[in-house]
């Protein structure tokens, strides 16, 4: 995972989402869904619902059935899987990262991955809400985007496409109109 800060610029108006939070290491996955809420205030999504899942192994079967319901335009998973002492870790990451991918291919609504995966607690805390920033508030975003990616931009009111078009022909001031 980069240590890179993300910009994003995204209009949430008008799209609902929902945001599915792992219970476990609960200490990190409020903050990151702290960081979805506010997100999606900040950038005025219509509305959003929160659901939470024991883990994050949970998290695709969940992000199924809410997409399947053809009520959101995104979905945020979010979670934290810290590496311990057996395999476990490497099973459940990986399991969760392509359970969520599938969801958003055979459904068509973007899934964004918020689930940190981290050697340790410090890393996680890092990321959510430390000095890394706010995966949480990332993964809204990314949401967003992509729940408006391929979307066909607002038309514009008649008369201002008119008033645009007429502008775009008046002459530059210094030159003179044939």
């Amino acid at each position: 995972m980069s240590s890179e800060l993300q910009e994003f610029h995204a209009d949430a108006k008008g799209l609902r989402f929902a945001i599915v939070t792992a219970r476990f290491n609960r200490s990190i996955t409020q903050k990151l869904t702290e960081g979805a809420r506010d997100a999606l205030t900040k950038a005025g999504a219509a509305g959003f619902d929160e659901y939470v899942v024991p883990g994050a192994f949970e998290l695709p079967l969940a992000a199924l059935r809410l997409a399947s319901t053809e009520a959101y335009d995104g979905i945020i998973a979010l979670g934290a899987v810290i590496r311990g002492d057996t395999p476990h870790f490497d099973y459940v990451a990986g399991q969760a990262a392509n359970g969520l991918q599938l969801v958003a291919l055979e459904t068509g609504v973007p899934v964004a991955f918020g689930v940190l995966t981290t050697d340790n607690k410090k890393q996680a805390q890092a990321r959510a809400g430390g000095k890394l920033g706010n995966k949480g508030h990332d993964a809204a975003m990314t949401a967003i985007e992509m729940a408006n990616f391929g979307r066909p931009a607002a038309k514009p009111e008649p008369e201002v496409a008119l008033k645009k078009a007429a502008a775009k022909s008046e002459p530059k001031s210094g030159t003179k109109k044939k």
